[in-house]
């Protein structure tokens, strides 16, 4: 048997002994592949812990086609994870923005909606999730200082290129209290803001506002 099959037939019986723990009958017909159908839909939502299915964020030099972006770029979208305390789903809404340096790069903003789909699928807590994804992508929109080597042989040094800006905002609703424990329901917000974003007050008030 492959290793794969092995571990396959590992998680299977890994899901047998959850269902005999909460009373159920693994022998009747409704769970008959129940097992099976887990442990394939693990591979899907819990891809985040695979790098190979990190998806390669695509970026432009500010200005490569003629078209110089200089205001502030926005995206949102829905988000589903799994809470680390519990292993319940969290979900909601993600709202990013970001102000492009005017000699940096820019994102292919599709690339936003994947990035948060693949740090959302692990076990996660809301507020590490904000702050990896706003973590990546700033790495991702960043030229690091670089030597340039002149014709008459002297080196210099080009600073690092980061964005101007770059917020995120999540709010989710987390049934590890809505459906056990407390029973109440609401979303949680967290939010990560750097740059501009977070030190001129009137960038922060326009993405706040788009978020609101």
């Amino acid at each position: 048997m492959a290793k794969n099959e092995n571990k396959e037939e590992r998680n299977e019986e890994l899901i047998e002994a959850m269902l005999v723990a909460i009373g159920e009958n693994i022998t009747r017909e409704g769970l008959k592949d129940t097992p099976k159908r887990v442990v394939k839909m693990w591979k899907e939502i819990f891809r985040g812990y695979d790098e190979t299915q990190k998806p390669k964020v695509t970026t432009f030099k500010n200005g490569h086609d003629n078209i110089k972006i200089n205001e502030m770029i926005t995206d949102e979208g829905d988000f589903y994870s799994h809470c680390e305390h519990h292993m319940v789903p969290f979900f909601g809404k993600y709202y990013f923005g970001y102000v492009a340096h005017p000699n940096g790069k820019v994102l292919g903003l599709s690339k936003v909606a994947r990035i948060v789909d693949y740090f959302s699928a692990k076990l996660q807590i809301q507020e590490r999730l904000v702050s990896d994804i706003v973590e990546y992508l700033w790495n991702e929109l960043t030229i690091p200082e670089t030597k340039v080597v002149l014709e008459d042989g002297r080196t210099i040094i080009l600073d690092k290129i980061e964005p101007l800006g770059m917020a995120l905002v999540m709010e989710g609703e987390h049934l590890c209290k809505t459906m056990r424990g407390a029973k109440k329901k609401g979303k949680m917000r967290t939010t990560e803001l750097r740059g501009v974003m977070k030190e001129n007050p009137a960038t922060r008030a326009e993405f706040m506002g788009w978020v609101r």
